[in-house]
Parts: structure tokens; sequence; C-alpha cells
């Protein structure tokens, strides 16, 4: 049956699902792998969706989209804009919104594993249409390898996938080497001694900890690491207490680091622990500071050659001047541990989601203008067209060029 992807987007950003919940979305692409004629395997890493679709022999290519969503109140104001609930890992009831555009990577993987299903008299080998759980949550691909994925499935002889970003629609961004970040995410437990808000000398307040600890971090970046590096170091979170004449016994941090160099990311998180630790000791805390590495996104890097393969081949795609190279940026993903995996190249590109007419301003300026919503926004909105039909040329386009 034909895919009328428009339709298959609204449904899909209509309904939501967390990291490792994405049933109702891997039951739609199951259905759709079925009726084209892949061999579907599904539950690989609790909810992710492999179809394969052999044809002669030839290379092993695989399509790489994610499916899971944000808890982020959707406030875009669309017709079809989610009103889900979820509950998230910890127990919480939280709202539900694709703020990251993964219901755009999974409506236009479906609509290129359809037109390379029509197209099979017209290239051999074997294409591997992959969907991931739990991009966001940062373990969803490392636990689909853990399940066995290349014991269950062809390994590839590269991996391709796209992600939709705050740029003009109907272009791609492509960077060979480093293309995205590495992340960390890290929780800081800060302890102190609690007591009553009238007497501060008989305790030792984290919260004022946590305020010191959260103001010296910033310096690692500023004067720590050299000017021709990059990092990052966001604090997003600060929780301390339960009433405002109570000086709570604890704080808890909640940080995202950002590198895109190990040996800077070695330096930044030496120096994220010996700050914390070194503002306990002034504070004379009680305990020593407790760090729980909770997630981990390594570097994304496209290997040059088999980038500059798919970039000829994107560019006669979508047209002369419509690839364009972004540089590395800050944002990071988890697909290279499908390509470290099966010991294959990574080709990663950038889909453009906005108004093309907005191309001119990128062109001279080097940025989208400050009223784009950028990913993990509750007004993160791509256009439905060209975006859709530009990322199903792409991904069809990037696969002929490497099946036989």
């Amino acid at each position: 049956m034909a895919l009328e992807l428009a339709a298959v987007y609204r449904d899909l950003h209509a309904h939501p699902e967390l990291s490792f919940q994405e049933h109702r979305t891997a039951g739609i692409v199951a259905d759709h792998l079925g009726s084209l004629g892949y061999a579907v395997t599904t539950g690989i890493g609790i909810t992710g969706v492999v179809g394969v679709l052999a044809n002669g022999d030839g290379p092993t290519v695989l399509l790489r989209a994610d499916m899971d969503a944000l808890p982020v109140l959707e406030e875009t104001g669309l017709d079809y804009a989610s009103t889900a609930r979820g509950v998230d890992a910890d127990g919480n009831d939280v709202p539900l919104m694709h703020a990251c555009g993964h219901d755009v990577h999974v409506t236009c993987l479906l609509g290129a594993a359809e037109a390379l299903a029509d197209a099979s008299g017209e290239w051999a080998g074997t294409l591997v249409v992959l969907f991931q759980p739990a991009e966001e949550w940062g373990g969803g691909a490392e636990r689909m390898v853990e399940d066995g994925l290349y014991d269950r499935i062809p390994k590839p002889d590269v991996v391709l996938g796209q992600h939709v970003a705050p740029f003009p629609a109907g272009f791609a961004g492509l960077h060979a080497g480093v293309a995205m970040a590495a992340a960390d995410s890290i929780d800081i437990t800060l302890h102190g001694s609690g007591g009553h808000g009238s007497r501060p000398e008989t305790t030792v307040d984290p919260v004022y900890l946590a305020a010191n600890v959260v103001a010296r971090l910033q310096g690692i970046v500023a004067r720590e690491i050299a000017p021709a590096d990059s990092a990052v170091v966001t604090v997003g979170q600060l929780h301390a207490g339960t009433k405002n004449n109570i000086i709570p016994p604890s704080a808890k941090l909640g940080l995202s680091v950002r590198t895109l160099d190990d040996a800077v990311r070695d330096a930044v998180i030496a120096g994220i622990e010996r700050i914390t630790r070194a503002e306990a000791t002034a504070s004379d805390a009680p305990k020593e500071p407790e760090f729980d590495y909770v997630e981990r996104f390594p570097l994304t890097v496209n290997e040059p050659a088999a980038t500059a393969r798919t970039f000829a081949a994107l560019q006669a795609a979508l047209g002369e001047g419509r690839v364009i190279d972004p540089g590395s940026v800050s944002g990071s993903e988890d697909v290279g541990v499908l390509a470290t995996a099966a010991g294959a190249p990574l080709v990663y590109w950038f889909l453009g989601g906005f108004d093309p007419t907005l191309f001119p301003d990128l062109l001279r300026t080097g940025r989208m203008p400050e009223d784009v919503p950028s990913n993990h926004s509750p007004h993160f909105a791509p256009m439905i067209e060209p975006t859709l039909t530009s990322g199903v040329r792409a991904l069809v386009a990037a696969a002929r060029e490497w099946l036989a």
C-alpha cells in the first residue's frame, strides 16, 4: 500500500511515546514493513524494529531512524499537536511531545523503505531499515546491540541516517569527521547538615554550597579550556529543600557536558569533580559529594571517504548547492554505536525542516533567525513539506549510492 507521508507524520506527532515505551510506533512500523515484504524482527532492545529486504548479491546498507519523544508540553498550536501524557522512568506523570523530530525520522524512513522496495529491480544487495528506541535516553542503540542485533540481522557495510534540524527545508547538512559532540549527563549529590533556617550557624547549608558549585563550574569553559577548543557545561537541574525555613541535609545538581574531543572531555570532567570536591571542603561538608554518570553519548564521527561519496549522492538528489557543511555541532547522538559495533563507516547528516526562504539569512550570518525554534523546544514544528519529501529522497539516494 502506498504511504501517505503527511498523514503518517501527523499521526505519529499526535501520539508520542517516551524512551523504551514506543510500542504503538513500533507496531505501525512493523505492520507497514511487513506489508512491503520485509523480513521484520521486533522487540530488539525492548521496542526496536528492524526490517530486512534481501535483494541478491551486493552490499548491506543500514538506514536508521529513532522513535522516542520527550517529556515536553507542546506549545505549537498545531491542529495535530500532542496532548498525550505518560509516566517516565522515575514514575512521574509528564506531558509528551515529539520536540526533536523523531516523528519526521520515522516517517521518512518508512517512505524510503517503500520507495526502495518498489524499485528493487534497480538495485542489488541487502537493505536493513532500523527503527531505534530511546535515543533521547542515550542507551537505545547500545541496548539493541547488547540484545544481539547483529546476531539477528546482517552486519551492514555502511550505516546511514539523518536528523531534522532548524535550517531550511529542502537542504541537508553533512560534515566529515567529528560531526556531533560527545555528551555526559552527570547527577551530583552535595551533602550538608540540615537544621532550622533561623540558625544557619548550626548547619552546613547545601543550598549555599550548590550555588557556589554552579557559579564555579562556569569557569571551566571560560578559564580552563583553550579558545580553539569547544565545550559546554550546563547545570539543568538544582533540587534542594522542602520548606522556606528549613535548611535541607542535601542538594542535587543535574549537569549536561558536551565536548568535541576526548582529551577536552577528560579535562572538563576532571574539573567538575575537582571544583565540586573543593567547594564541599570549603563548606566543611560532612561527606564527600557523590557523582553518578547517568548517560554517555559518544562522539558522532562521519568517516571521511564514505562522507564524500554520500555528499555527492545527496547533492545529486536535492540539487546543486543544497547540501552544505555545517561544521561540528554541540548536539549529541548514539547512532555511532550501531556503526562501531558493526565495524562499518557512519554517515549521518542533518535534514532541513524550516522555511526555505530563510536560506539567504543562513548564508549571510551563519545562523538561522533567533525566532526559529530549536530541537527540544515546546515550539519545535518542522514544515511537513518539503521536509518529508526531501527526507525520503535523501535516504533513498544515499542507500542507492551504496547498493549495487
